[in-house]
């Protein structure tokens, strides 16, 4: 009977296993600790940095819905972090066969100073975007090289259409311009900031077909705290509700102005004839052409060669016109 406990001990029993197990997890959590240099402390807010992650989803959708298109590609571009650093740090983090764009950011507002945006494109996405402009598969390649100067020269046209959709997201916060000044492939020969000096790095995550790379945008300390100034307290608590009623509107002018800028050849032609070719290398100035044709009769206008309207010829300020009158029969 000794074996046998008591009611007593059994509850005592299991109120010491319940403590030594409670005290046993509370050795085992550690501490959460976040270092923090006070020799550099943060200068933007949470709410800023939310306000630049805002910007540059719309950003990111504009620049996709081109990439797709431009390369005949599924394109997707997400904000992966908003982060500050020293301006080392980001220049130490980039490889030697860069590719980094110089954007001037130009305020409408006077009292806002100019400042020089860093836009770096990873080589995997560089070489991808090449080999697709230049009528490449698009297959995923591993080239560790510098880039040529038709590969810099296509990158660069690429580089400032871009700036354009970068412009166009900013112009919901702030009146500016952006102008790409120059291109770059050594990160090493930038100057245009102090080691030292506070930055804004924003990391876009970019996904084409197979291809995963980076762009990564930094924007100086000291210019985007004149410009959160004179925008922040304007437009920070209706960021968020603007873009998404005005989402499918952006998308929808994007499709337009892809459509208005494309270049069509426009060929109006009045009559094709047959001549021998020792009628041509005889043909003299003045010499008359007989047509089956009146000068009054319609003409046919080819839009890249295939007949699209009719038209009547003229003049207009004594320059040769067409005046389109219908559409052609194809």
């Amino acid at each position: 009977m000794a074996d046998i406990l008591s009611q007593s001990q059994i509850d005592a029993l299991l109120k010491n296993i319940g403590n030594s197990g409670i005290e046993e997890e509370v050795k085992n959590e550690e501490p959460k600790i976040k270092s923090y240099d006070f020799r550099s402390p943060k200068k933007f807010t949470k709410e800023q940095l939310r306000i630049m992650d805002s910007l540059h989803e719309n950003f990111g959708r504009l620049l996709s819905s081109y990439l797709s298109g431009v390369l005949r590609s599924s394109c997707s571009i997400e904000v992966l972090q908003i982060e500050e650093y020293r301006y080392y740090e980001f220049n130490n983090a980039l490889p030697d066969n860069a590719l980094i764009s110089l954007v001037d950011i130009i305020p409408k507002n006077k009292n806002v100073s100019t400042a020089t945006m860093l836009m770096d494109i990873s080589p995997q996405i560089a070489y991808y975007m090449i080999d697709r402009l230049l009528g490449g598969s698009g297959e995923p390649v591993q080239i560790n090289r510098d880039f040529s100067e038709i590969e810099v020269a296509i990158m660069t046209h690429e580089s400032r259409k871009m700036v354009r959709y970068l412009e166009e997201a900013w112009k919901d916060y702030m009146d500016n311009e952006c102008h790409l000044t120059s291109v770059e492939t050594n990160s090493r020969l930038i100057q245009i900031y102090s080691p030292e000096d506070i930055v804004v790095v924003v990391a876009l995550k970019v996904k084409i077909e197979k291809v995963e790379g980076a762009i990564s945008i930094c924007i100086p300390g000291m210019g985007l705290e004149e410009m959160m100034a004179d925008f922040v307290s304007k437009y920070g608590r209706v960021t968020q509700r603007l873009t998404n009623e005005t989402k499918e509107s952006v998308r929808q002018q994007l499709i337009k102005r892809a459509v208005n800028n494309s270049s069509l050849k426009m060929v109006a032609t009045l009559n094709d004839v047959k001549l021998n070719l020792s009628d041509i290398l005889n043909l003299q100035v003045n010499d008359v052409i007989p047509l089956n044709k009146s000068i009054d009769s319609d003409i046919t206008v080819k839009v890249d060669s295939v007949p699209w309207f009719s038209a009547k010829l003229g003049e207009v300020k004594d320059s040769k016109a067409v005046k389109l009158t219908g559409i052609a029969k194809r």
